[in-house]
Parts: C-alpha cells; structure tokens; sequence
C-alpha cells in the first residue's frame, strides 16, 4: 500500500486506512497517545467544531458505537448514517454519497464497507482537509481494531520482541487477521501463528511472516497471547467446514485446554463471540480473558487516533499536558 495515501509530508496521518506500511514509531505513538484517554469518560474539547459521520454499510454495535462514544468524548458533532436506508439503495453511487455528505461540512468519514479497497477508494476521492478512517474494508482491514489489541496487550506484556501469538480460527475471511498480523510484524513479535484447518487457511499466507498450524494443541503450545476469530459464515461461499459442532471439537478454546497453557495466557476476541463454536462460555469471561478490556480499549484507541488527525496542535499539546497524570502503566 502506497504508505503517501495515509500520511502527510511530515509524516502525521491524513487518513488511516490500514495498519500496512506505518511505522513501529508512529503505531507506538498513537497507543501512547490512547494511554491519556484509558479510565476516563469526562469529555475533552480537543475535537470541539468538528464534525464526525459514521458512514456504515455494514452492520455493526460494538464498533460503531466505540467510535460513536469516541468521537463525542472529544467534542465532535456526531452523525450516522444508516446506509441500507439511504439514497444508496435508489442508485446514488459511492462517490455520490462522498461528495453530498462532503458539502454539509464533514471533517472526518468512518466508513464500514463490505467491499475490501473501499476506504481507499473514499481517501482517493475526498476533498483535501476530509478525513478517511477504515472501520472496516471486506476481508482487508480493520486498523483500530488491530490498533487497541496491540494497546490491550501491551497493557499485560509491553516487550512484543518476547512474544509468541496465536490467531486461531477462519483466518480465510477476516480483515482483523491480517491487520493484527501486520501490527504485530511491525512491532517486533517473536512468532506469529495462524491456526485454523486447511480450509480456512488464504493460499501463501507463510508470506506475511506467519507459521501455519492445521491442529490446535500444537498451534497453541508455548502461545503468550491467543486471538480468537469467529467464523464469517456471511463471507463464505461454498463447504469450508463440515459443521459448527465439528470445529468447536477441533478448534474450540474450551477450559480443558486453556488448563494446558500457561498460567498468564491472554485470551482475545475481537467480537461477537460465538459461545460453544471458537470458545467455551465459560472462558470468554474466565481470568484470563481481557476480552472487555479490548472493548474497553476501543475507545481510547480511537480517540487517539481521531485526535491525532483532526486535532491541532496545540489543543493535542494542552491535551496532554492535562491528562498526563492519568497514564497507566503497563500491568
């Protein structure tokens, strides 16, 4: 990805449309920033005159609504859009839709997209000054989402170098897959794993720095951090697997083998949980769960990153300078 698209020429994001191609500082900085916004609901006006559409295609709760609280914590008029009721459906193209929402004044476009390139397409195409954050292109990206598991698991082991992961489940069909790869590549871990049988396994995958593991004792073995996948049953076409009962007997994280693993294993899902498919129900909440925390997480991720692009300067020094007591630091 053409690394221009996202960043300005002093390097500060324009828009922020996938993990791919920034840098360890920049990635580090925006989860520092999220630091200043961890454990506090109390509204801040570093956003304050601007305006924020939440432009989804797609459905969605959890995601929407962080950016949603995100975007008003700082002070920013708020408007989402349901697109299923739109002028989409009487024909209007995208492109359309960009440049009438454009001339009500939007400063900033979080955009959910069934189509994978579809937030690019949105960045190429907007007005300069217009901002572009991907909430979500297809099996492609989902940035923030990678952004605050990167966050929750810093919070529990800041030293990524040390760190073993296992991303486990339909890897084939999910965008926060490979962005979480691609930040965790980025920030130097030890090993990345996929695990996932064959038929949910993209073709040459191993190149993205990944090993590929087809049976799920082995994959998790020796794992710091396990990331579970739901299965995108929306997003397949054809038999990838012979039923949901059969892969909770082959891939499910049941408390049988969580007991197997280290003691501090982080237990991660990006959402919604399928209980009794990816995991046991009770482990989706059990102690070594911090599933809530990436929730939680969510919003301080992405205030930062919102605050980063259309904050100025001096409201984001001030900003810090002010909420600078309240770092937390890694537990």
């Amino acid at each position: 990805m053409n690394s221009s698209l996202q960043l300005s020429a002093d390097g500060r994001l324009r828009h922020l449309l996938t993990v791919e191609g920034l840098s360890r500082g920049l990635i580090t900085q925006i989860l520092d920033e999220a630091t200043l916004y961890t454990g506090g609901g109390r509204k801040l006006p570093l956003l304050h005159g601007k305006t924020v559409v939440n432009l989804f295609f797609e459905p969605s709760t959890r995601t929407r609504t962080t950016f949603e609280l995100a975007a008003k914590r700082l002070s920013a008029d708020v408007l989402n859009i349901q697109v299923a009721a739109s002028s989409t459906t009487k024909g209007e193209t995208l492109l359309d839709t960009l440049k009438t929402l454009e001339a009500m004044q939007v400063d900033m476009f979080v955009i959910r997209h069934e189509a994978s390139g579809a937030a690019h397409f949105f960045a190429q195409h907007a007005a300069p000054g217009v901002a572009i954050l991907n909430a979500g292109d297809g099996r492609h990206a989902h940035p923030t989402q990678a952004l605050l598991d990167m966050y929750t698991i810093r919070q529990h082991k800041p030293d990524f170098t040390a760190l073993t992961v296992a991303i486990v489940g339909d890897v084939m069909h999910s965008r926060v897959a490979r962005s979480d790869i691609h930040a965790l590549r980025i920030l130097g871990a030890k090993e990345i794993r996929v695990v996932a049988p064959r038929t949910l396994i993209p073709s040459h995958i191993e190149a993205m720095g990944v090993t590929v593991f087809n049976e799920l004792d082995a994959g998790l073995q020796g794992a710091d951090v396990i990331i579970l996948l739901r299965l995108q049953k929306e997003r397949m076409v054809g038999a990838f697997l012979p039923s949901t009962g059969e892969f909770h007997r082959d891939f499910g994280l049941t408390r049988a083998r969580l007991a197997k693993l280290s003691p501090d294993v982080l237990v991660m899902h990006p959402g919604p949980i399928n209980r009794g498919v990816e995991i046991e129900g009770e482990v989706a909440y059990g102690e070594r769960s911090v599933i809530l925390e990436q929730v939680e997480h969510g919003i301080a991720v992405r205030m930062a990153v919102m605050g980063l692009i259309l904050g100025s300067e001096e409201l984001q020094h001030e900003n810090r300078r002010q909420r600078a007591p309240m770092n937390h630091a890694p537990r």
